[in-house]
């Protein structure tokens, strides 16, 4: 049998050094919300390999499609000849996406895929080349995404230079002192010293900021940004890679605010597991590209396709969205009785089941605490519970379980971060 340690060992001399894993364990199988490694020790799945599971791992009903899938075709690319499952996935994302349409679609594979193609959607559009984006933000790996990308450790450190024409402004945070009139002013800021508004192809945002931090973008923002965007002729982007198909109880985050983007990027839960990506969006703004402009070899690979189909499916027939603002509160409220308890938690927020608790030293919540972060997740993985960190500062703990998860495995896990973080209080002590 195949140990831990032992695979361990292999990979540091198989694999690059760069591709980092927060857990020292390899996965064997996996069910809804349950991972086993390959010693047969059992894992509640807070992570759902960082928002790509929100219908659980191995859904039946998505595994079926995929095997149904199998039997016919695995590949032809679309650019050559086109298939069923493209066609009827764009238009269900079509019909899914807010405002009135009509809407496009292009399939990808990856959610950095997704992204350098809105930018290139909005740049043909318009004629213009300049971008801005949010600090705390991610957007991909690949150079442009990297480059929008508002976190330089460790993403960014060492891979410049990046793709010119491209500006952050600050994401509105009140929690560390950034308000939306602060955030808009730079905006203002930015247009007289950097870029002027005529030069800006697209403003692309995360209607909730994932590795950034989980933190929300105001209504009133999100909804000034589109007035900003209207008045000087700006794509705007959605970034829902992290927060869309249904994780916050909306099938797009934005829902939320009212607001309707130009474009929307959507990816990781959208297949249930299978690589698959998307940008849906404005008719008029997704067919400024001609024929041949948009694509990609394996894009829309037909089992994803197949995958998604199912994955749409499930979350209607089972009321996932519903059953992600349920999930919400139910976290929301126990994290919030832990944070009476615990002065060191100086927030839990959330939207749906997209819920974070972010740490400080001081009871004042002025110097962040990546450490006691870090320990909570390796001493919730000794206890059989995977947790993610995330944040600009390291200092928070974010969880994404399945929406399929059973109310007793959430219980489970949420009492396993409670002892953790009553033990990690006696040994401080």
């Amino acid at each position: 049998m195949t140990t831990n340690a032992e695979l361990l060992s292999r990979r540091v001399q198989a694999v690059a050094r760069g591709v980092s894993s927060i857990h020292p364990i390899a996965a064997a199988h996996a069910e809804n919300a349950e991972l086993w490694d390959v010693e047969g020790k059992r894992y509640i799945d807070f992570a759902g390999g960082i928002a790509v599971l929100n219908t659980g791992h191995r859904h039946p009903q998505v595994m079926a499609a995929v095997e149904a899938q199998l039997r016919h075709y695995t590949h032809t690319c679309f650019q050559v000849m086109s298939y069923e499952p493209y066609v009827a996935l764009a238009e269900r994302l079509n019909a899914l996406a807010p405002g009135r349409g009509p809407n496009k679609t292009l399939l990808l594979t990856t959610g950095a895929e997704a992204v350098e193609n809105a930018v290139k959607i909005a740049r043909f559009h318009t004629k213009r080349s300049a971008v801005i984006a949010f600090s705390g933000g991610f957007h991909g790996r690949t150079m442009l995404a990297l480059g929008l990308t508002g976190k330089v450790p460790a993403y960014k450190t060492g891979f410049g230079p990046f793709p010119g024409e491209i500006y952050h402004a600050p994401f509105p945070n009140p929690l560390h002192g950034v308000s939306v009139e602060q955030s808009l002013g730079a905006l203002e800021t930015l247009f007289k010293v950097d870029v002027e508004p005529e030069r800006v192809a697209a403003i692309i945002i995360e209607p909730v900021q994932g590795e950034g931090g989980f933190y929300i973008a105001p209504p009133e923002f999100l909804k000034r940004l589109r007035q900003l965007c209207d008045q000087h002729g700006i794509v705007l982007i959605a970034d829902e890679i992290q927060t869309g198909a249904a994780r916050t109880g909306k099938f797009f985050a934005i829902e939320h605010s009212g607001v309707v983007p130009d474009l929307i990027t959507v990816a990781k839960s959208l297949a249930g597991g299978f690589p698959l990506s998307a940008v849906v969006g404005r008719a008029e703004v997704m067919d400024s590209v001609g024929p041949g402009g948009l694509g990609g070899t394996y894009a829309g690979s037909p089992p994803a396709c197949a995958a998604a189909l199912a994955v749409l499916d499930v979350i209607e027939r089972d009321g996932l969205l519903e059953r992600s603002l349920r999930l919400g509160e139910t976290i929301q409220a126990r994290l919030k009785k832990l944070a009476d308890q615990v002065t060191r938690i100086g927030d839990v927020r959330g939207l749906g089941a997209m819920v974070a608790m972010e740490f400080f030293q001081d009871e004042a919540h002025r110097v962040p605490d990546p450490e006691l972060t870090k320990a909570l997740v390796t001493r919730a993985a000794e206890r059989s519970l995977i947790l993610l960190p995330c944040g600009m500062y390291g200092n928070v703990v974010r969880i994404l379980v399945p929406l399929t998860a059973s109310d007793a495995l959430v219980d489970e896990g949420l009492t396993i971060i409670e002892q953790c973080l009553e033990s990690l209080r006696q040994v401080s002590r």
